[in-house]
């Protein structure tokens, strides 16, 4: 029985004759043949969600199963490349169609044409189970891509190709299952994108994603293989922040997923990562990194999507071995597709007219994060880095609630300090990482021992500068007692001087754990002799008057990454200034 379009409502279509239809299953919609989804069946009627723009779809038009469910093709060619929600190439479409996507248009996510270098891992009468590498072949100047066996598929080697150049479709080794039944393996395979891929186990998360960003390295760390989130108002600095994480992080592949934001926003990324060297290499960013963009304008539907072709891919660089970061800007406006679907479903409304599984899908969001030994025996992590929009910078509402509930770090974006020019805006007061222990054995081995006690000490710091400024704004800080101004002007040096950073300064942009330590380390030397000072009763403003403390907020600029041993000066200045003000008095 053929099937027809009943009804159109936006993305929603009904069709009529659709028993032979199943859940998530791939259709082609109308004479353009659209691409949409099953997402709802009742007795007769199927409900469709259509994934590109509905508009001169009427009743009666044909509707053709594809016999699988939504899906992605996977292999060479991702990466240094840019996709819409539904894993099609933006690039090539433009070159067919213009600026704008054109309706119906069906290419495939790699290129058909394009040859790539291969070398066969494997020999005639080899024993092949799911996720083994049998063929690698350099996808880009920095990423070896690694050709797996599909999960569910086992067998021996019956014939293999010689090492050369092929595309992706074209048969690289035949295997033969225990039943007889042959199977072509070629440089892609296909996978579902609602279903997480098989792995042989997770690994405890015990090591962190360096960012390079002091706040976050050493305030709030984000372990590999854990979940963030970035919540913050319109200007708090979310999407410039994972720039800076998509930059500078240790992570071997970016993903970075535009979700509803603005198309200038990803073009600013796709023009910054073409132009920025990859630290590691000196390549491109954009070699190790693949851009997924569904912009506002673009169809909900796909937006709905978009996280899922972004976690899918994700997930096939971790099975490689590879460390894994997914940047999703912004699972707001993730929420609001569920939300306009779910309402032209007709589903009943929760909290603030979002679907009532609304926490059940950002679960299985998140979930799919992780440190993971895979199936062919290597090591990979997927890392989850999702910027949250609240309206009007409201924690409250349901999608950073609901987000909480499945991220163990939450760095709270402040308007206020955004206002002020302060970047990274994170509110080290409201700001959490459960990381911080789980990785302190990791940071003891690479960094020293030292580093969990320079962190404590200075979060106790801005602890108490917060509990001080609020007595501070009721009676003023000339009549606090010096112990207390010295918190109070400390805390000032470790906020401009450390916590601030600017992401467009060539020495600052990204600071090694070493210097973030050596950082710290002064500025509490500093502290400490100043706080000695002030049991002798001296004042505080006799040792500001030397200039040290102006001097340590500009270290951030004045010690190169490279050249640590400077930081012997730096402490030598502050032991001489305090040496200074107490051969002052002494004389007095």
């Amino acid at each position: 029985m053929p099937y027809q379009v009943y009804s159109v409502n936006g993305p929603v279509v009904i069709v009529r004759g659709g028993r032979g239809l199943a859940m998530h299953e791939m259709v082609h919609v109308g004479n353009k043949q659209l691409f949409g989804e099953v997402v709802g069946l009742n007795d007769g009627d199927t409900v469709v969600q259509v994934y590109e723009d509905t508009q001169g779809l009427a009743p009666g038009h044909p509707v053709t199963s594809l016999d699988m469910p939504m899906s992605i093709q996977l292999g060479p060619g991702l990466l240094d490349n840019i996709f819409d929600g539904i894993a099609r190439p933006l690039r090539i479409i433009a070159e067919q169609t213009g600026d704008f996507i054109g309706r119906g248009v069906n290419i495939p996510a790699l290129d058909s044409k394009k040859k790539w270098d291969v070398t066969v891992k494997v020999k005639v009468g080899d024993k092949l189970t799911p996720g083994l590498i049998y063929a690698e072949c350099p996808e880009t100047p920095i990423i070896t891509h690694r050709c797996m066996v599909p999960p569910h598929l086992t067998g021996t080697v019956r014939e293999i190709k010689p090492n050369g150049q092929y595309t992706v479709n074209e048969t690289i080794i035949v295997i033969e299952d225990e039943r007889g039944k042959s199977h072509e393996l070629t440089l892609a395979q296909v996978w579902p994108i609602r279903s997480p891929r098989p792995v042989d186990r997770r690994l405890p998360i015990n090591r962190p994603l360096v960012t390079g960003q002091r706040i976050i390295d050493t305030l709030f760390p984000i372990a590999k293989g854990g979940c963030a989130a970035v919540p913050g108002p319109f200007g708090a600095g979310k999407t410039i922040t994972q720039h800076q994480l998509a930059k500078w992080s240790d992570a071997d592949i970016i993903v970075y997923l535009g979700c509803g934001e603005r198309g200038n926003e990803m073009t600013q990324v796709l023009e910054e990562f073409t132009e920025l060297k990859d630290p590691r290499s000196g390549h491109p960013l954009l070699a190790r990194t693949m851009l997924i963009a569904n912009t506002s304008n673009m169809p909900v539907a796909a937006r709905e999507a978009s996280v899922y072709t972004g976690m899918t891919v994700a997930e096939y660089y971790r099975d490689m071995g590879y460390h894994v970061a997914l940047m999703a800007d912004s699972t707001s406006r993730w929420a609001e597709a569920l939300r306009e679907i779910s309402g032209r479903l007709e589903e009943m409304p929760a909290e603030e007219g979002y679907p009532a599984y609304l926490s059940s899908r950002l679960a299985e969001f998140y979930e799919r994060a992780g440190y993971m030994v895979n199936l062919n025996h290597t090591e990979g992590s997927v890392s989850i880095i999702g910027a949250v929009s609240p309206q009007g910078g409201d924690f409250s509402e349901p999608v950073t609630q609901n987000t909480k509930r499945f991220i163990r770090c939450f760095w709270a974006l402040d308007r206020t300090l955004a206002y002020a020019r302060h970047f990274p805006a994170i509110n080290w007061i409201t700001s959490y990482s459960e990381y911080t222990d789980i990785c302190s054995e990791w940071y003891a081995e690479n960094v020293g021992h030292e580093f969990a006690e320079l962190r404590v000490r200075i979060a106790r710091l801005l602890g108490e500068e917060a509990k001080l400024i609020e007595i501070v704004k009721l009676i003023g800080a000339d009549i606090l007692p010096e112990d207390q101004k010295l918190v109070i002007e400390a805390a000032r040096v470790v906020r401009l001087g450390f916590l601030q950073q600017n992401a467009y300064h060539e020495t600052d942009t990204y600071v090694p754990l070493e210097k973030q330590k050596l950082m710290m380390k002064v500025m509490l030397k500093l502290y400490d002799g100043a706080k000695q000072l002030a049991e002798r009763g001296i004042p505080l403003s006799q040792l500001k008057s030397t200039g040290i403390f102006d001097r340590l907020i500009r270290i951030k600029y004045d010690i190169p990454n490279d050249k640590l041993e400077m930081f012997a000066e730096y402490n030598k200045d502050v032991d001489d200034c305090i040496i200074k003000v107490l051969a002052d008095n002494e004389k007095r």
